[in-house]
């Protein structure tokens, strides 16, 4: 593999619109991570919305900038509101981000995820496991965590690529992001306290949503979030060393990554 600047580039460039233009994401996320994922949206210079009835997601999803549609916790109701959601989004030309948590072994949300990427999201964004799984496979999981390798989804997310036209970003200790007609970007940055925190993943899955808000390629919105959510859990663990301090530490992270440390730290190659 050799280094991709032009991935760092584009990154600087997203997050520096996305302060300037700060796009209203509307989240429909799981029920654990609702108010983290609010807060580190603010932290990076988005802004967050929480809409979940389904009277009201597809009259927002049509005025925000992205959508994040997010299965974590998924009810019959929920499911309703983020198809109603998701027909909006479409509709007014939003971007929206499937993250398809837990897929695969749950026969409900594996088909409701299943309808979901047929309805044409611009990103996809899920770990190994649920990358297989997603793209019609059988993976293994443990609850929410991964027990497959990247390496071992490379190629299904690339058929995943084939059956939506999507983005997808499968996460990792090295993130890999396929497109259609780009060049695969891998992204070797973060830290495994990422991993003791509860949402950082779905925190990323809505800052995908905020870079797709004000990109004009999904593919360059799905590199940018897992750049700086990775660059950030770098600074993060060097101020806190422990879960709980760790979790606030990334949001002031967040907060703090910049240009500067996105080119003295961003390891991105194709």
């Amino acid at each position: 593999m050799k280094a991709d600047i032009h991935a760092i580039d584009s990154t600087c460039a997203l997050l520096a619109k996305l302060r300037r233009e700060a796009p209203l994401v509307h989240c429909m996320t799981n029920a654990v991570v609702t108010g983290y994922t609010a807060n580190a949206l603010l932290a990076l210079g988005a802004a967050p919305a929480m809409i979940h009835d389904p009277e009201e997601t597809a009259q927002f999803a049509a005025i925000a900038g992205a959508l994040l549609v997010n299965i974590g916790t998924l009810t019959q109701d929920q499911a309703a509101a983020m198809r109603a959601a998701v027909a909006a989004a479409n509709q007014a030309g939003r971007p929206w981000v499937l993250d398809p948590v837990a897929v695969g072994f749950l026969s409900f949300r594996t088909t409701v995820a299943a309808e979901l990427k047929r309805k044409g999201p611009a990103i996809i964004r899920g770990n190994a496991s649920e990358i297989i799984a997603l793209a019609g496979f059988k993976a293994t999981a443990r609850g929410v965590d991964s027990t497959a390798a990247v390496s071992e989804a490379r190629e299904t997310a690339e058929l995943l690529v084939e059956q939506t036209g999507a983005a997808v970003l499968v996460t990792g200790e090295v993130d890999v992001a396929v497109a259609p007609g780009r060049e695969a970007v891998s992204i070797a940055n973060g830290h495994a306290m990422m991993t003791r925190v509860t949402g950082v993943g779905c925190a990323q899955g809505a800052i995908a949503a905020a870079f797709a808000a004000v990109a004009e390629s999904p593919f360059d919105a799905a590199v940018a979030a897992a750049l700086v959510m990775g660059v950030a859990g770098e600074m993060a663990y060097e101020t806190a060393k422990r879960p709980g301090a760790y979790q606030i530490a990334l949001l002031d992270a967040l907060d703090a990554v910049d240009e500067a440390a996105l080119r003295a730290r961003g390891k991105t190659f194709a």
